[in-house]
């Protein structure tokens, strides 16, 4: 898979098109892409996709977007496992704001070679959010190039999108997130190094390093690790801002791995998130916060046994 960045080809070969933000890259998406690499193949074309970074939401109002699911290179990771040939990420600034939806499709028909897109029956692009499927398909007969429409994926009569992912994870219904994503929620990031509390407290975790915020879901939860080098681990993991040790303007991510003890600050980690076993707590001390963290440990714990 390639991976450029901007509005430019690598080479001159007609590309199957797709574009969005595709947060999460849920069964909606997955079965666009799916979609996508069938119409490419039938055609003989290459697949591309064309994404966004930042989020325009992230860019207009910076405070009111929504919490990322995916981060780019969880995003990435997903196109490539999809077998998406060329991947165009895109900076959305004040100049490409400003890009008339048809200067836009343009460019995707000049620059990209484009043959062939699909697109979201909801997609709005452009100034101002004017381009919609029915501007597409008229400036793709113009330019020469075919336009279609993947409809909207339901389960138990919910639209699958980003928005209902973020919704149930913000409610802890992590099955229910499942079922939209068609795998457990992740979250990927290096190790850092922390203060070194949960050591003194007997219970060391791994802190990882979140590239957004907010996050889309609190607390604490059991989660399995699939970290780099070690293989698949079990653990229990906290995601919030620490009330009871020091307030962070940020989420932090620590994770206590069950009977582990090697060094693997850098690493890379995933994190998946399996249950919820309560909200983030403020308590009077750090006695009574071990308390919680070692009902919380025997709780996870507890979990896996059952779910074996």
């Amino acid at each position: 898979m390639k991976i450029l960045r901007g509005l430019h080809s690598s080479d001159t070969q007609p590309v199957a098109l797709t574009i969005g933000n595709f947060d999460g890259v849920h069964l909606g998406h997955q079965a666009l892409l799916n979609e996508l690499r069938s119409a490419a193949q039938s055609r003989g074309l290459q697949t591309g996709v064309v994404i966004f970074e930042p989020h325009p939401r992230e860019f207009f109002t910076p405070q009111q977007a929504p919490a990322r699911l995916t981060s780019l290179r969880e995003k990435l990771e997903f196109f490539a496992t999809l077998n998406i040939d060329n991947v165009h990420v895109c900076r959305f600034n004040a100049s490409f704001a400003q890009m008339s939806a048809a200067n836009f499709m343009n460019v995707l028909f000049e620059q990209l070679s484009a043959k062939f897109m699909l697109i979201g029956d909801d997609f709005r692009f452009g100034s101002g959010r004017v381009g919609d499927f029915a501007l597409i398909e008229k400036i793709g007969s113009t330019l020469g190039f075919e336009v279609q429409a993947v409809h909207t994926v339901m389960h138990d009569s919910v639209r699958i999108s980003s928005t209902a992912v973020r919704g149930a994870l913000a409610a802890g219904q992590l099955r229910t997130a499942q079922r939209y994503l068609g795998r457990h929620y992740s979250i990927s990031g290096r190790v850092v190094q922390g203060d070194q509390l949960g050591r003194k407290l007997g219970f060391p975790t791994a802190n990882i390093q979140l590239k957004h915020n907010p996050a889309p879901l609190s607390g604490i939860y059991v989660v399995e690790v699939h970290a780099e080098g070690f293989g698949v681990l079990q653990g229990v993991a906290s995601l919030g801002i620490r009330p009871t040790v020091k307030v962070h303007d940020k989420p932090v991510l620590e994770v206590h791995l069950f009977e582990f003890s090697q060094q693997i600050y850098g690493k890379h980690l995933r994190v998946e998130f399996l249950q919820k076993l309560r909200d983030e707590e403020k308590y009077p001390d750090l006695e009574t916060l071990t308390r919680h963290i070692a009902l919380d440990v025997a709780n996870a714990k507890k979990w896996f046994i059952e779910h074996e």
